[in-house]
């Protein structure tokens, strides 16, 4: 499979709704003892400010939330429930906590590794939810604030296949019940749509296969 240009920081140093939706259908990396591990960014979720009642960072500078008030492109992962671990990407100007949480990818690469820590799952759940994917490319606490535009960085973001409006879906965030509103409503949640995700993955593995 042919490789693509990393995302700079000055990709993530946007407006953290902008990164969101710009960050579906690029590729997710994981280099693991040399080999490749990615997918496709299907699924994504913004958190931005201290004003965001759903956002981590609506208590302040901790130092959980460190992190997200360091430089954009950086890894943000957090354990959550006792049990699973999540992926952000640390977005917007240095001493401004906002991030991108994925939700779901679409595996490319590596898929023996994926299927062997996801099973006895199918792979249409391999990676279809934050702790799924973490747990898919064994991503924890030591990879919390992490540099993802580090040349010599094990995680970092491809550019990948644009994803048209007409193929993505706006709405409310995941698991924010008890956020008041209007956070627990915003539409910050961007999710390619299912016959999408298909289409745009094969166009990846065409155009791998033919460079």
């Amino acid at each position: 499979m042919s490789f693509s240009e990393r995302l700079d920081r000055a990709f993530f140093d946007r407006p953290t709704l902008i990164v969101a939706r710009q960050l579906l259908g690029m590729r997710l990396v994981r280099i693991e003892q040399g080999q490749r591990l990615s997918g496709l960014i299907t699924e994504a979720e913004a958190y931005i400010g201290e004003s965001d009642l759903g956002c981590h960072a609506h208590v302040g500078r901790t130092p959980r939330t460190q992190v997200m008030y360091g430089p954009p492109g950086h890894a943000y992962v957090y354990f959550t429930y006792g049990m699973h671990w999540c992926l952000n990407f640390v977005t917007e100007q240095e001493g401004f906590p906002a991030a991108v949480l994925i939700r779901a990818i679409q595996p490319l690469e590596g898929l023996e590794t994926i299927a062997a820590r996801r099973a006895p799952q199918p792979p249409a759940l391999w990676t279809n939810g934050p702790a799924k994917l973490t747990q898919a490319l064994n991503l924890d606490r030591r990879h919390n604030g992490l540099d993802l535009c580090d040349p010599a960085s094990e995680l970092f973001v491809e550019t990948g296949e644009p994803i048209p409006d007409e193929c993505v879906t706006n709405s409310p965030r995941v698991g924010l019940n008890s956020v008041p509103e209007p956070w627990k409503s915003m539409p910050w949640r961007f999710l390619v749509q299912e016959h999408c995700t298909t289409e745009y993955t094969e166009k990846i593995k065409e155009r791998s296969a033919s460079s």
